[in-house]
């Protein structure tokens, strides 16, 4: 598989996201097997969290991200549910490499991912600015 990878260090997911997250990729595994085993992996990975619990500078499913690659250019993205993705909003899916690649990593870290022609990215969270949450 190898599409997302982030140099295997532990990840940080809240409860609801990690549960709605295995779901979705669990539903995802005959359409997009690769892409859904990889976020089963990264869930199994995660240590999960309250809601209150979670920093403000993990990415989280709704969090806006600053992301500059080894080149230095920045760009920013949104990491959202398949039926919410929209590239031309900057709306990523999280059943997409990068996006697999972001969920639960922190500010600072480099995360990788594999491109669907097989090429090695990665990029350096600059940025985690968290959506809105409903009380």
């Amino acid at each position: 598989m190898l599409a997302a990878t982030q140099s295997r260090s532990t990840i940080l997911v809240s409860a609801s996201d990690h549960d709605r997250l295995s779901s979705l990729a669990r539903a995802f595994l005959d359409r997009v097997p690769d892409m859904a085993e990889d976020l089963l992996a990264e869930m199994d990975r995660a240590r999960v969290a309250s809601e209150a619990a979670m920093p403000a500078d993990v990415v989280r499913m709704g969090s806006t991200v600053t992301l500059q690659d080894p080149e230095g250019s920045t760009r920013t993205v949104t990491l959202v549910y398949p039926a919410e993705a929209d590239i031309a909003e900057k709306r990523i899916s999280v059943l997409t490499p990068l996006g697999t690649a972001l969920i639960g990593a922190r500010a600072g870290r480099t995360v990788s991912w594999r491109s669907r022609d097989s090429r090695v990215l990665s990029a350096t969270i600059d940025a985690v600015e968290q959506a809105r949450r409903m009380a």
